[in-house]
């Protein structure tokens, strides 16, 4: 799957970079990455529950935590894509294109 192929490279990248990289700015870009793809996730599982917020666990998790959201979301989508809820207000296959495109921004920034 695309997103999951994106989340995986960017969250090995942001897990190799050196501390100095990381406090310049990447950390903050792959973590606010990283719950933005958690509320995805959470509204599409749980539709009628406010999502919670993923903790900051500090710069040299932030590629741990991107990848279990990004995988928690590809989940979530195929889980979605295989039982449509006939009331559903969007599709899952925007949400993938949505959430593939601003994995691919958050790369090129950091």
């Amino acid at each position: 799957m695309p997103l999951q192929n994106a989340v995986d490279a960017l969250a090995d990248r942001l897990r190799a970079l050196p501390q100095s990289t990381l406090g310049r700015g990447a950390a903050a870009e792959g973590l606010a990455l990283a719950r933005e793809l958690a509320v995805r996730a959470q509204r599409i599982e749980s539709p009628g529950r406010a999502p919670y917020t993923l903790p900051d666990a500090g710069m040299f998790a932030v590629g741990d935590q991107l990848a279990v959201a990004g995988h928690d979301l590809v989940e979530a989508l195929r889980d979605a894509d295989a039982t449509p809820a006939e009331d559903a207000k969007w599709a899952p296959a925007e949400e993938l294109a949505e959430a593939v495109r601003r994995v691919r921004e958050a790369a090129e920034r950091c």
